[in-house]
């Protein structure tokens, strides 16, 4: 048990160094249209703040309970845990699998896999750490908070759940989920966004944030998760320098490394 655990944490320190290296090769910058793109949704928050905040969540006073029971049910689907806890959990499996006694091909396969895993798990858990950080440092008051249709409720540093609206942190983790599965796997983006859009719409209609603020949570995930894919492929994991995923494992290169860790360890030649 203790040579498992011994071999699986030098794995994890080694994925992690990785990420930590100096960068192998220079990314493009940032193009002017994301820019453009950011300063909008920075302008489309300010704007939702004077002129749609106070009239979305007197709607959402009076919404039919039936609809508030299904955003109740589905909401849920937005927490961090939904994407993290399993992440974590392969994280650590593919660090306990078989090292240097494996072939070549199914090392080479478990770093890549390993890799994909990590941007993952960065990608989604640190814009949703920054947001969680920051929503309690703004300190906005959530739209079910008196006096009600007032958006511009502040209390900042209190470090308290009913002032914690500005950015939504479901919005951050979908929005953030949404980017780094959509760069892995291109055909997941449309089906990812939906997923997104309906967690984003059940804030709203439980009264539990502003339209605001999940603009701003869904900003912060973006960028955030697009950051992230930029420092992978600067040190070439996962992504190429131009930021394209790198091919991954076909189910035949998966099913033959299952083989091949099912056999065991390959022994030398006398």
């Amino acid at each position: 048990m203790v040579p498992l655990l011994r071999h699986t944490a030098t794995n994890l320190r080694h994925w992690i160094s990785a990420i930590g290296r100096a960068p192998r090769a220079l990314t493009p910058r940032w193009s002017a249209a994301a820019l453009v793109a950011t300063a909008l949704c920075v302008a489309a928050i300010v704007a939702m703040m004077f002129g749609f905040d106070a009239a979305t969540s007197a709607w959402a006073r009076h919404l039919p309970r039936p609809l508030v029971g299904v955003a109740e049910e589905v909401t849920v689907f937005g927490l961090s845990g939904w994407f993290l806890y399993p992440l974590a959990f392969i994280l650590i499996f593919l660090a306990a699998l078989p090292g240097p006694s494996s072939p070549p091909y199914v090392q080479e396969t478990i770093a890549l896999f390993g890799a994909r895993v990590c941007f993952l798990f960065t990608a989604i858990a640190l814009p949703g750490v920054f947001g969680t950080v920051v929503k309690r440092l703004i300190g906005r008051a959530r739209p079910f908070m008196p006096p009600l249709d007032d958006p511009f409720v502040f209390k900042p540093f209190v470090w308290r759940p009913e002032y914690a609206s500005l950015p939504s942190g479901h919005a951050t983790t979908v929005a953030a989920a949404a980017i780094a599965f959509g760069a892995i796997w291109p055909r997941w983006r449309a089906p990812m966004w939906l997923y997104a859009l309906i967690i984003m719409l059940s804030r709203v209609v439980l009264n539990v944030h502003h339209p605001s603020d999940v603009v701003a949570g869904a900003l912060v995930g973006v960028v955030g998760a697009c950051l992230v894919r930029r420092w992978f492929a600067a040190r070439e994991l996962a992504f190429t320098p131009d930021r394209r995923a790198k091919p991954g494992p076909s189910w035949q290169q998966l099913d033959a490394i299952v083989h091949a860790i099912a056999q065991g360890p390959t022994k030398s030649a006398d």
